[in-house]
């Protein structure tokens, strides 16, 4: 801790180091905003957690302008905000420091800092505040916007210089350290899941009895399954359709406790047993929502990154939005568990057939879905199949959400440390003169290492469809 210590006055800020100043906002940065008149730059940018990266052409996609003369231009040292829709999305972190030349659409914020704060620390500052959802009780207008007004009066700790240097040394320090051991943690995670992915996939198209006679399936994915086993279409003996996202705009189609409304993000667990999200009967009539019940199966039918192709199991009625395809099991051929089974195991396969449907953003279909070929054991090889699969994925799955946690508290960890640094509750300034000299990583302090890839919740590029299509 530092040795002397004020209050700021400030609830959320609490004491900070004598030595610091206080400013608002307005002192301390000024919005700035250059339009790319005369198309003089043509590097395309965009922010997602935190991170700005360079856009490459054949990644654009969606609500593209017929000019980038709309777009303006970011400097290298500028904090890129993205200042939409407070309302509905708590996750992102809406700032990015911009180590590169380019152009971001018109919707984000650019500031620059004054020459009391370093544009460095300038940037880990409203990071901070970021990361304390200071930023979340501000905004205007039904989804909560942020403009201008809200930095004005922003109260802001400056330390001097000097410190603020020894500050995003030791940070930048820490945060190196963090993401090795995050990396070496996802590897070990990766590892488990491929071992995982291949116990399921020979247990879905082999069976258990490794002397049992086979036959060619004729299906490219399956190769030879026991000989007594079927191979039939899905639309043989289920039901597939999807959902809609109800408008955000209308009140009446969103309430706190009425119908469970699922988004993509839910594939990601291995059974659905709650939802944070309700639609009301009015969304459910209007908007061309399915009734969905305990036993129907979930597929994520789009997006880019991990979640597309994987499925869970619904425990629970719920609804769901347009990126899910559910199934409904028409008769006792196959248990929904065993589906969900299969669709792990020929999750490679589904990954194919999205990225050749000639579409720039991955897609399946739900007419792919009906005409997608599974292997049909007898339903009693079908329990023997979840018990042995579950059994030898037992210690995988253990390692893997212990490893998970230790992320989860690493990240706590990272963000705790970075808030108490910048806000004056610890002095580093004596361990940032004695860490050794490190290259430099381009990677901003919060670049998103998330594990599972919810293409959802990854939706912050304001180029890019919207990830929720509003019915």
């Amino acid at each position: 801790p530092y040795p002397a210590m004020k209050d700021s006055g400030v609830e959320w800020l609490g004491q900070v180091p004598k030595h610091w100043e206080q400013s608002p906002g307005r002192a301390c940065f000024t919005e700035r905003k250059t339009p790319n008149i005369g198309l003089v730059e043509d590097t395309v940018l965009t922010l997602s957690y935190g991170k700005i990266v360079v856009k490459p052409p054949e990644k654009l996609h969606g609500l593209v302008p017929a000019s980038f003369e709309t777009y303006q231009i970011i400097e290298p040292n500028d904090i890129v905000i993205r200042p939409i829709d407070l309302q509905n999305d708590w996750n992102s972190l809406r700032f990015g420091y911009a180590n590169t030349k380019g152009i971001i659409t018109s919707a984000y914020m650019c500031f620059r800092t004054a020459e009391s704060v370093s544009s460095r620390f300038g940037h880990l500052l409203l990071h901070t505040y970021d990361l304390k959802k200071v930023f979340y009780g501000l905004g205007s207008g039904l989804r909560q916007n942020l403009d201008w007004r809200d930095f004005k009066y922003l109260p802001c700790v400056i330390p001097p210089l000097p410190e603020q240097a020894a500050i995003v040394r030791y940070l930048d320090h820490v945060d190196r350290r963090v993401r090795r051991l995050l990396r070496a943690k996802q590897k070990l995670i990766g590892l488990l899941e491929e071992q995982k992915q291949a116990i399921i996939h020979r247990a879905v198209t082999r069976g258990l009895d490794p002397d049992i006679r086979l036959k060619d399936s004729g299906v490219e994915w399956l190769g030879d399954v026991p000989e007594h086993w079927d191979v039939v279409k899905i639309r043989h003996f289920a039901k597939v359709g999807n959902g809609s996202t109800p408008s955000r705009s209308r009140a009446d189609y969103w309430s706190s406790s009425h119908h469970a409304w699922l988004n993509s993000s839910v594939v990601n667990q291995e059974r659905i047993n709650e939802a944070d999200q309700f639609v009301t009967d009015i969304a459910l009539a209007e908007c061309h929502l399915p009734r969905l019940a305990p036993g129907d199966v979930l597929i994520a039918i789009t997006g880019q990154g991990k979640t597309r192709g994987k499925s869970t199991v619904l425990a629970i009625e719920a609804t769901i939005n347009q990126h899910l395809a559910y199934i409904r099991l028409k008769n006792d051929w196959m248990l929904p568990e065993c589906l969900q089974l299969v669709f792990s195991g020929a999750y490679a396969h589904l990954r194919s057939i999205s990225d050749d449907s000639g579409s720039t953003k991955g897609a399946l279909t739900c007419a792919d879905i009906r005409h997608f070929k599974v292997p049909l054991p007898p339903l009693v090889e079908q329990h023997d199949i979840l018990d042995w699969v579950r059994q030898e994925s037992e210690v995988s799955d253990l390692t893997i959400e212990t490893t998970r946690r230790e992320i989860e508290l690493l990240r706590e960890y990272r963000t705790r440390l970075i808030a108490d640094v910048v806000t004056g509750k610890l002095d580093v300034r004596e361990a940032a003169a004695n860490l050794p000299d490190e290259p430099d990583e381009p990677e901003p302090l919060d670049e998103a290492d998330d594990l599972i890839d919810s293409d959802e919740e990854m939706a912050d590029d304001l180029d890019a469809i919207p990830e929720e299509v509003e019915a």
